[in-house]
């Protein structure tokens, strides 16, 4: 019996003690170590993810260096393709803007895509000074086909992986490249004005 009612005390010593830890306010001292705490792990977590998609780009980049002769562009045009496929017509300036890219690299590269044949250049139905760029019926045909076989290595490379872990990646992506864009978007046009 008394073995019995000792338990009991102690139970219910430990139930009240951690009643109290969450009903007690957190003294200002104990509040800025959980806060630096949390910072410290903030920062651990923001490292270790910056270190795993700098290796996840790097693989890519380097692959796709390797590769991207079999196309007959470079990754940057291929990003620029898919740009204007993705949103459309674009001047010369949005294309820029949209691939962090100043005006006159752009525009060499502009200029490459249209002697392949990817890419066509007019005038701008709104603005006469602007150029008008939109994708070739060849550009079409070399998009679709390096989107195709960028998603045939990717499903290689994701097949193993569990489907609610592959579609909360994707969406974590996406949210992160939203993010990033955002905040380039923000720093460019505080940098322009400065």
């Amino acid at each position: 019996m008394t073995g019995r009612r000792f338990g009991t005390i102690v139970g219910d010593a430990n139930q009240y003690r951690r009643i109290l830890k969450r009903s007690t306010p957190i003294p200002p001292h104990k509040q800025d170590q959980r806060l630096s705490t949390e910072a410290t792990a903030l920062e651990k977590d923001a490292w270790e993810l910056h270190k795993a998609l700098s290796e996840l780009v790097r693989v890519y980049q380097f692959r796709d260096r390797q590769r991207i002769c079999y196309y007959d562009v470079s990754v940057t045009q291929c990003y620029a393709i898919s740009a204007l496929v993705r949103r459309g017509s674009m001047t010369l300036n949005q294309l820029a803007a949209e691939l962090y890219l100043d005006k006159s690299t752009a525009s060499r590269m502009v200029s490459s895509l249209e002697r392949k044949g990817y890419i066509h250049r007019s005038v701008a139905a709104d603005d006469a000074r602007a150029l008008s760029l939109t994708v070739t019926k060849k550009g079409l045909a070399l998009h679709s086909r390096i989107e195709k076989d960028l998603a045939r290595e990717t499903k290689k490379l994701v097949a193993d992986i569990d489907p609610d872990v592959r579609q909360a990646t994707a969406q974590l992506v996406v949210r992160l490249a939203k993010a990033a864009a955002a905040r380039f978007s923000r720093d460019n046009k505080g940098a322009e004005h400065r």
